[in-house]
């Protein structure tokens, strides 16, 4: 029996060091490696078999056995095996062709080589916990095996052997246990249940510690709904979420083809806790072939999404080393995008096919939904076909398909206004016209709404219109060139005095309020400007505005008493003496440029409260609210 003692490369020892310390995140994955090579193994044979009888099995598994007091770990299969130069060429790949160039990108993170396949890379791992290593294999049909050792710093043996069982036996030779991995100890039965449990439970052979079978093998995604009962698609629910809630909605997938995978997705029938949380889980689990690799897995659902639960198992996928790290290769922008189409999919069938079911997801789970209008313009349509918002003529929420439908002949906009609550958009001097001419206001809430209006202009063809910005376009009686001239010089005037809004004019948007503040059609909204100062940024101050209700009391009588002041002016100016008897005016006008300064302010005052806004300076206006009702007193 020949053997021979191989020397790794300059390449090869750093690669080792740099997959021990640097690459694995964690060093129980070492375990999960090594079953997940047992099971490729056992998947070959079970094919092999499929065209030479010889080489099928009775009972294909794989056999764990520990020791602890010799402190050592042994994964066996009775799968394919392996012959000597297999041996070689597998897990001596790294060692043999390792580059420095292969390092190089590996440290930068690029490597995205199909790695998850390969004997070899998963193999290394088991040096994080073990000082020695051994493998002893025969490939089925062959009379001959192989054992291969090695410590891991510096040389590897290779022999053949003779009289050994087809399949694959490794041995680890565990390193001590210090005070750091004291919860760490690899050749414990109670660490190894869990261990298998969490990363290899759905491997679809049995995984078995002496007589115990540790692995349920219930790959649920793998088996045809058709096959799976509702309960237990619920308990596998409540294994991966911790929802103790039955779940919204199943939605399990296959894609197959060139680029195989499976899913099994949850929409939960309540929102986590976490949902709008910075550092919220997502709740996608991504296997490889029936192996745990991550949770939490981000890539494989848009943000928008996050409350998803399920799993997604991909036959082969572009990882990095670890298996840890998703690439952002073409394969996983292509699960995300199909995911995502799915899952809109299935909630546009719920809202078709189960009304109280929809109102439970879009209650719940309806802002978080919205924020997908902002994530490029891909799925936008979908979206806002499954949006509910809340209206203006009905108790219950509307779908944007409804609103067109019940839209009054002759218009061609999606009314909406944007504020902190119902009651606050409702009671808007902006709603006036709209509820008194019965048009359908759509009332968004949330401060996600203020954001995708922006970045959405229309659904259907018919634009998006907000009531609170630019003029407005309902059938009315307009406002009379003889009534505009009559009220110009007091627009110019409140023009010059308010130094706080950009412009003054009259409008038909109004009742009975006597004025309201809007923005310009391309301005930034009172919403925007409060999220934007929110969140830290400087804005500079934004000027709107101020639109007048000519058939108001208010505006009337500041118009009146207005030309009065202007007309008693002129008077003065014209007689040098003021107290004189050509003067009445001088003693019977009450009204001083003060009082209508004054006036002005409390009206723009009145129209910014009106809105929800903040005033700059509330006790001043509390005062001259207080003297002016002394005076009508």
């Amino acid at each position: 029996m020949s053997t021979e003692t191989l020397e790794f490369k300059a390449e090869a020892r750093q690669l080792l060091q740099l997959m021990v310390h640097s690459i694995y995140s964690n060093k129980e994955i070492f375990l999960r490696e090594l079953i997940s090579n047992a099971s490729d193994a056992l998947d070959k044979r079970r094919l092999a078999g499929l065209t030479d009888d010889g080489l099928s099995v009775d009972d294909p598994h794989i056999a764990i056995e520990a020791d602890s007091e010799a402190r050592t770990l042994s994964v066996r299969d009775n799968g394919i095996g392996m012959s000597r130069d297999d041996v070689v060429a597998l897990i001596g790949t790294i060692a043999r062709s390792g580059t420095a160039e292969m390092l190089r990108k590996l440290r930068q993170g690029k490597e995205s080589a199909e790695l998850i396949g390969q004997f070899g890379v998963g193999f290394y791992s088991v040096f994080m916990v073990a000082d020695k290593v051994s493998l002893i294999t025969r490939k089925a049909g062959e009379e001959t095996g192989a054992r291969w050792e090695s410590d891991g710093d510096g040389t590897y043996t290779i022999e053949t052997v003779e009289d050994v069982p087809e399949g694959t036996s490794v041995t680890l030779h565990l390193r001590p246990a210090d005070e750091e991995d004291a919860l760490h100890d690899y050749a414990d039965e109670r660490k190894i249940r869990e261990i298998v449990k969490r990363y290899s439970d759905f491997i679809s052979f049995p995984i078995r510690l002496g007589d115990e079978t540790l692995n349920s093998m219930k790959a649920l995604w793998a088996r045809p709904r058709s096959e799976v009962k509702d309960e237990e698609y619920r308990e596998f629910y409540r294994h991966i979420s911790h929802d103790w809630t039955d779940p919204l909605d199943i939605i399990p997938m296959r894609a197959e083809g060139t680029f195989e995978y499976e899913a099994l997705l949850f929409i939960p029938s309540r929102a986590p806790h976490d949902l709008f949380q910075r550092d919220a889980r997502h709740g996608i689990q991504l296997y490889v072939k029936r192996v745990f690799i991550m949770d939490d897995s981000r890539e494989l659902l848009p943000d928008y999404l996050r409350f998803v639960k399920g799993v997604v198992d991909a036959a082969d996928l572009s990882l990095n080393i670890s298996r840890e790290i998703l690439q952002q290769d073409r394969h996983i922008q292509l699960i995300r995008r199909r995911l995502a189409k799915k899952v809109l999919s299935a909630i546009k069938d719920l809202m078709a096919n189960d009304a109280e079911k929809y109102r439970v997801f879009w209650r719940e789970f309806g802002t978080a939904v919205k924020e997908g209008l902002l994530d490029g313009v891909e799925n936008h349509k979908t979206i806002l076909d499954i949006a509910s918002f809340a209206s203006s003529t009905a108790d219950e929420p509307t779908t944007l398909a409804d609103y067109v439908a019940r839209m009054k002949e002759g218009q061609d906009k999606i009314y909406f206004m944007i504020g902190d609550s119902r009651a606050q958009v409702e009671n808007s001097p902006h709603m006036e016209a709209f509820r008194a001419k019965e048009y359908e206001v759509l009332l968004l809430t949330e401060p996600v709404d203020a954001i995708w209006v922006e970045a959405v202009r229309e659904y259907d063809g018919k634009e998006f219109q907000s009531v609170a910005r630019g003029t407005v376009e309902l059938p009315s009686e307009d406002l009379t060139q003889e009534k505009s001239g009559s009220y110009a010089p007091v627009l110019t005037w409140l023009n010059e005095t308010l130094d706080d809004v950009k412009d003054v004019r009259l409008t038909t948007r109004l009742t009975s309020s006597p004025a309201c503040l809007v923005s310009d059609v391309d301005g930034v909204t009172p919403t925007l400007e409060k999220m934007y100062r929110a969140m830290g940024q400087e804005m500079p101050p934004v000027k709107r505005i101020l639109e007048l209700n000519p058939q108001h009391p208010l505006v009337s009588g500041l118009r009146s008493a207005h030309e009065a002041r202007a007309a008693a002016g002129s008077e003065s100016t014209a007689d040098s003496d003021p107290t004189s008897a050509s003067n009445p005016t001088a003693d019977s006008d009450p009204t001083t440029d003060s009082d209508l300064t004054e006036m002005a302010e409390l009206l723009y005052g009145t129209a910014l409260l009106a809105e929800g806004g903040d005033l700059a300076d509330p006790a001043r206006f509390a005062t001259l609210l207080a003297d002016r009702l002394a005076r009508t007193m």
